[in-house]
């Protein structure tokens, strides 16, 4: 049986599948729900670990390797790689709990907790600051360029002020996990989670959250809407003759946003019926707690899929980025062949080359 402590407030943000709805006056036997996640959490944070690390890894190797950024986007990509890869990091932790219950320490588990929180925020931030860079680009290319704080601050000058901005933003919603987690031991297992003081458990909790979903959530919808908005009204008014090119865009735009809702809006509309639920106690029925546990936990591995597929919708995509990849790709090519024509007796077997004509030329192009 799962029985808590009437002075006691949990936040189950990380941890939702152990003990959200339990501290009722009745008995709710969740063993069930601790035996799916124990299944099902570790399968989908090991595949968000391995295809979001994958591709985060290239994004940073790529900025990493060319070290000046010249664009606005190109710093918030590299920020976002490495918030992704942060936030990724953090899952084998939380596989391991689900499985097994806590058994890092208290300091590991303020640390994984707060990360969390911090690296999730940031990339929610990140996009949406990635949206606005794109309509403010098109408005200088446009000729309607405006000396607004906005335009001044999306400017190379000011981009790592922008960046800090941002992460500060993330660490202070990641305080609270910073704070107030710890080990508790409940059901036979010890637990990571955030204990609340009764001075603060409803109403602090719930003001936590609502700040977490209108700034990791809301918020980047707004300006992604707003913006790519503005971006297809101005990409449907190009001639016919770019026709192709336009609704290519568009289609791209149409991807992201889409993307962005479907993996977001369950997780975000969950929390804020949960946070609405530590309030006013709108749940009664151990069944309908039992539906909401595993509803937030299939909720919040479709969100962390975002992390894997940020490389592919933002930075592969982009013309930039994949200017850079060439580049290295090309330098690493070329290296190869040095080494060979130095050492043509360590060199043998297959031929392999990053570029589409034979070794011995130079060219531009680059196929994989």
């Amino acid at each position: 049986m799962d029985v808590l402590e009437d002075d006691d407030y949990y936040d189950h943000e990380n941890i939702s599948f152990n003990f959200s709805y339990d501290d009722y006056p009745a008995l709710c036997e969740k063993a069930d729900i601790r035996s799916f996640a124990a299944l099902f959490l570790p399968i989908m944070y090991t595949v968000c670990l391995v295809v979001g690390l994958a591709g985060n890894a290239l994004v940073v190797t790529v900025y990493a390797y060319h070290k000046r950024l010249k664009t606005m986007t190109d710093a918030f990509l590299s920020h976002l790689a490495v918030a992704d890869l942060l936030l990724l990091f953090t899952l084998p932790f939380w596989a391991a709990d689900a499985t097994r219950g806590w058994e890092l320490g208290q300091v590991i588990c303020k640390i994984m907790s707060a990360c969390y929180t911090v690296n999730f925020t940031c990339c929610m931030l990140l996009l949406a600051c990635i949206s606005l860079d794109r309509y403010l680009a098109l408005a200088r290319v446009q000729g309607r360029e405006q000396r607004g704080w906005l335009q001044r601050a999306f400017s190379r000058r000011h981009c790592w002020k922008v960046c800090l901005v941002v992460w500060a933003t993330a660490f202070m919603l990641g305080l609270p996990d910073l704070i107030l987690s710890e080990v508790r031991w409940a059901s036979n297992r010890s637990i990571c989670l955030a204990v609340y003081p009764p001075s603060m458990a409803r109403g602090g909790k719930a003001a936590l959250e609502i700040a977490e979903v209108l700034l990791g959530f809301l918020l980047p919808l707004l300006v992604m809407v707003i913006c790519y908005w503005s971006v297809g009204r101005a990409l449907k008014g190009l001639p016919v003759q770019s026709r192709g090119k336009k609704w290519k865009a568009l289609r791209v735009l149409l991807i992201v946003v889409g993307v962005f809702v479907v993996t977001q809006l369950p997780y975000n509309v969950l929390k804020l019926y949960r946070m609405m639920d530590s309030v006013y106690a709108l749940v009664t029925h151990c069944g309908t707690s039992k539906v909401l546990d595993k509803a937030a936990q299939v909720t919040e591995s479709l969100a962390l899929t975002h992390c894997c597929l940020n490389p592919i919708l933002y930075a592969f995509m982009g013309s930039s980025f994949r200017q850079h990849m060439t580049k290295m790709a090309k330098k690493f090519g070329e290296k190869r062949r040095k080494r060979r024509r130095e050492n043509p007796a360590e060199e043998g077997g297959m031929d392999i080359s990053f570029n589409s004509h034979s070794a011995s030329q130079e060219t531009n192009t680059f196929s994989i």
